[in-house]
């Protein structure tokens, strides 16, 4: 079809009648944000950025933050010299000069600003291919309202030479006439303009704020937590643990409740003075001065005030403990709770006995075994984890940019680098090059780098230093003087103390809060997501002249590169497909206007670093095995690994055969072993059965263990209810080969089908006779339905697939109702029963041959070109049934380093004169070549993610 006929039938679709098929391309498009749906009106302006020859921007704000969101995407337009145009507005001084200056780094783009009048327009044009796009709305280029503002804003396509398209730019062109150059001279002036009108703005709120009396008074998640520690306490629990994550208002959360308490008594633990000064000042802030409140740390012993704030270093030492009887503090809040394995912590729980102790902690996970959960008898108080307090806007908003390190004399930095190489001063300058090309929210860097030795730390703190910049280097060695002389400087307003950065390994991990960082940049592996999050914490506490933090995190040729999306994304499951997604998912799954992003290079790191990984170490899951035992306070089961977010189950027992196999392993007291031919068909129904991919025999299996019988009426309406689709005959006639094992030519007595109901066999009433056995079925059963409804939804459900989700052939040929696994015979496609899945590996390894170098490839998002094998003709019986077939399935997966599994794209039809005869390219041996009609478009993420 050609484009005129397109966008003609683009038109139909979007201004007529939405059922008329069209080029999803062309088609006219609100874009707006919804977080709960993935979108962003950003992933819409970067896709665009992405594939445009020209752009062309009209709006009438720009911050800092708004350039964030789309700066590695411009700088990828330098490199292409696609060039562009932008237009500002001073428009109530609301742009930011510093936007504007970032902007004037890049060579490939004009810009200007309308200093007259009142220019409020928003509009994006992007030409590309013959056509332009227009998006024009609401949404400014500010970073809320590119990712979270209520926006509209209508995407339209229209042929260049237009009359909608010519309209659009002579005006943009009108309005860039009559603009003013941005020069250097422009940017001088109007930053005193806007310093000075930002300075007003600032003190009439300081001056409204005095005259309203502010009530403080918990969040909504505050809230939640505090509902939780009553009804606990109502439980007569003398114990709970908050998880909070870092800068969430942990101290204020405890305070609240600690007024709710009333307590005559009230002892308050930090590991630092520092932070036991301001947690008495925020409850000082509550309570006012009825209470009296004092310090109990080092030399200075308050010990006649009714809430006590101390130091675990003063009041862990016996003779100290001594001065209190055990009960007397009716509550203790003892902050930082991971460390509560430490013996002075220990001394200190074991000494006393208050009414209520309260653990506050961001990370309870820890790598040393000790269980910080059972210390206070597994009483969850509450979770605040990273990214459910960004949605709730409790945190600043971060910029995450992943860049490549550089090479140092031809050779790539990873963990064994040398110590020159590492400190170079190639390198050095390319830290500070990338750090003031992303800058930070108001161009004023107070900035903390993490490095992977102290010597490194030092020797950059030195060649900074020589740079011109002020920096210095913190060990574990230096003093608590030193610490908090480096972060006064760092938070300083005077020009002659403050400092631009200071360079650390670990020590700021935890227990620092520096509210006025606002760049971070990372210049050693990521070993621990914990470690990583933690880091990334320093950074994330809210201050009112702060609108986001940045952070660059230099990516070497580091192993463990996967771990980078697991902390960023929040995701723990360790599952390669959902990592892979979130990958390809850019900014969309982050909540609130916080974004992630990666240059090229360190993208193609990532990914490889995915694929080589094994996630399923004995180790690993031997420690997330132990983790949740011990959050939990007994042995976990499958789905409590759904349930608290942890690794996916299924690693198990891809790594053991079966769940059961694993916690017999690991659990060496178990009495519960279980005969061989038991083990066998828990491990049959693992591997085969209940693995996600198909839900009726999950269903069935379930009702058999728990009732014995299931009528096949009901499992169709179970069916129906749950998941609105209806189960075929044939597909019950599948289940029942499949649950018996037929499928796999092997023959159990599982299921019978008795006069309309399943009943159990022989073999499943002898399995279920074993407690244990019966136990970890089910668990294994409802693992796999609850595997199924997570990815389920009935808009991506097609006859039996979802799709985006991934399937191996064995997983296709069971859920197209083959009577036996044919998988090992698939190769490329098959044709059965007029039903023809197609297997596609769109980047062919280098050292295949070039009979199966296929030219399968994407033309656009919703078709495909695809060949068959070589030496085939068009008359072939087997071409033949391929172009006969009653359904066609498109199943692709990236490369062969993603192993055996396959994304399904959902069925496809073959365009009108879409088959023809050709030639292989290299051996010019015959081959039919087919282009396909994708029922839907492929999704932006994924489709960049396969064919880049």
């Amino acid at each position: 079809m050609n484009q005129k006929n397109a966008l003609t039938h683009s038109l139909h679709t979007g201004f007529i009648d939405h059922h008329f098929q069209s080029n999803i391309e062309y088609r006219p498009k609100i874009i707006n944000n919804d977080y709960k749906e993935g979108k962003k009106v950003l992933t819409t302006i970067i896709r665009e950025l992405e594939t445009c020859e020209e752009f062309w921007f009209s709006v009438a704000f720009i911050t800092t933050g708004g350039l964030a969101t789309i700066i590695n995407t411009l700088k990828e337009l330098e490199k292409q010299n696609i060039k562009g145009r932008i237009l500002a507005s001073q428009y109530l001084n609301f742009t930011q000069p510093e936007a504007l200056k970032r902007i004037k780094q890049f060579n490939n783009i004009e810009l200007r600003i309308a200093t007259e009048g009142s220019f409020h327009s928003k509009g994006y044009l992007f030409k590309k291919n013959g056509v332009h796009n227009l998006i024009i709305g609401s949404s400014n280029l500010t970073q809320t309202a590119l990712c979270t503002n209520k926006e509209w804003n209508l995407k339209i396509t229209a042929a260049d030479g237009s009359e909608l398209i010519n309209q659009a730019v002579a005006e943009f062109k009108k309005e860039f006439a009559a603009a003013q150059d941005v020069t250097e001279a422009y940017l001088l002036d109007y930053a005193a303009i806007w310093q000075a009108k930002t300075a007003f703005d600032r003190e009439i709120k300081v001056k409204r704020q005095a005259f309203e009396k502010v009530e403080i008074k918990p969040n909504l998640m505050q809230g939640e937590a505090l509902e939780n520690i009553e009804y606990l306490r109502s439980q007569d629990k003398t114990k709970a643990l908050l998880i909070s994550a870092t800068g969430t208002g942990k101290t204020y959360l405890s305070a609240f409740d600690v007024q709710k308490f009333k307590p005559k008594k009230f002892l308050f633990i930090v590991h630092r003075r520092t932070i036991a000064e301001e947690a008495m000042k925020t409850f000082k802030s509550l309570m006012g001065d009825e209470i009296s409140m004092g310090l109990y740390s080092g030399n200075q012993r308050e010990i006649e005030a009714d809430y006590i704030f101390s130091t675990v270093q003063t009041i862990s030492k016996p003779d100290h403990l001594e001065m209190f009887n055990p009960d007397h503090f009716d509550y203790i809040v003892i902050d930082e709770t991971h460390r509560a394995g430490a013996n002075s912590y220990l001394r200190i729980m074991e000494h006393f006995t208050p009414k209520f102790l309260l653990g506050m902690t961001a990370t309870p996970e820890r790598t040393d075994g000790v269980d910080v959960f059972k210390m206070f008898d597994y009483n969850i108080a509450y979770e605040i984890r990273l990214h459910r307090a960004l949605s709730e806007d409790m945190l600043s908003p971060f910029h995450y940019y992943g860049v490549t390190d550089l090479t140092v004399d031809n050779e790539e930095v990873d963990d064994l680098t040398d110590f020159n190489k590492l400190t170079a001063k190639e390198r050095v300058d390319r830290i500070l090059e990338t750090a003031e090309s992303y800058g930070c929210d108001n161009g004023d860097v107070r900035g903390l780098i993490f490095c992977s030795r102290n010597d490194i730390s030092i020797e950059l703190s030195k060649e900074f230093n020589s740079r011109g910049y002020k920096t210095l280097a913190l060990t574990g060695a230096s003093l608590e003087e030193e610490r908090q002389n480096a972060i006064s400087r760092l938070e300083s307003e005077l020009e002659s103390e403050k400092l631009d950065y200071i360079f650390t390994v670990d020590i700021f991990n935890e227990g620092i809060d520096i509210p006025r960082v606002n760049q971070i940049i990372m210049l050693r592996p990521t070993q621990s997501a914990i470690i990583f999050v933690q880091q990334l914490g320093r950074g994330l506490r809210k201050r009112e002249d702060k609108d986001y933090l940045t952070v660059i995190d230099f990516i070497g040729n580091y192993s463990n590169n996967y771990l980078v999306p697991i902390a960023l994304y929040g995701d723990t499951s360790y599952n390669k497909d959902t990592l892979r997604k979130m990958m390809t998912s850019g900014s969309s799954l982050i909540p609130g206007t916080s974004t992630i992003n990666f240059d090229p290079i360190s993208k193609e790191k990532i990914f490889a670093s995915i694929n080589q990984a094994s996630m399923q170490t004995k180790r690993e899951l031997v420690h997330d095995y132990n983790l949740l035992k011990n959050q939990i306070g007994r042995i976990p089961m499958m789905l409590d690994f759904l349930k608290q977010g942890s690794r996916d189950p299924w690693l198990f027992i891809k790594k053991y055969k079966s769940y059961y196999n694993f916690v017999q392993l690991i659990e060496s007291k178990s009495k519960d072993i279980l005969n061989k031919e038991t083990v066998i068909l828990l491990e049959l129904f693992g591997l085969e059965i209940n693995n996600g991919k198909r839900v009726e025999e999950a269903f069935i299996l379930k009702h058999l263990i728990l009732n014995q019988s299931y009528s096949i009426e009901e499992f169709k309406s179970d069916i129906k209810t749950t998941f609105q689709y209806d189960v075929s005959e044939a597909t019950i006639d599948s289940c029942i080969e499949n649950l018996n094992f037929i499928f796999i030519r092997k023959n159990y007595d599982i299921v019978k089908l008795v006069d309309g109901y399943f009943v159990l066999g022989t073999a499943l009433s002898k399995l279920l006779a074993f407690h244990i056995a019966k136990e970890f079925l089910l668990d294994n059963t409802l693992y796999s339905i609850e595997e199924f409804t997570k990815n389920y939804s009935r808009e991506n459900f097609y006859k039996g697939l979802i799709i985006n989700n991934k399937y191996s052939r064995k997983d296709v040929c069971r859920i197209l109702n083959w009577p036996l696994d044919n998988s090992s015979t698939v190769y490329g496609y098959r044709t059965n029963n007029n039903i023809t899945p197609c297997f596609v590996t769109y980047h062919k390894s280098d050292d295949i041959t070039e009979s199966t170098m296929y030219n399968d490839h994407f033309i656009d998002q919703q078709t495909f070109a695809w060949e068959s094998r070589s030496n085939r003709r068009l008359k072939s019986p087997e071409i033949q049934s391929v172009i006969n077939s009653e359904r066609i399935l498109l199943f692709i997966k990236k490369e062969d380093g993603e192993g055996s599994d396959f994304y399904y794209l959902g069925d496809v039809s073959i365009i009108e004169d879409g088959v023809e005869q050709s030639k292989m390219k290299k051996s010019g041996q015959p081959v039919v070549h087919f282009k396909y009609k994708l029922q839907r478009p492929v999704e932006d993420g994924l489709y960049n993610y396969l064919i880049k």
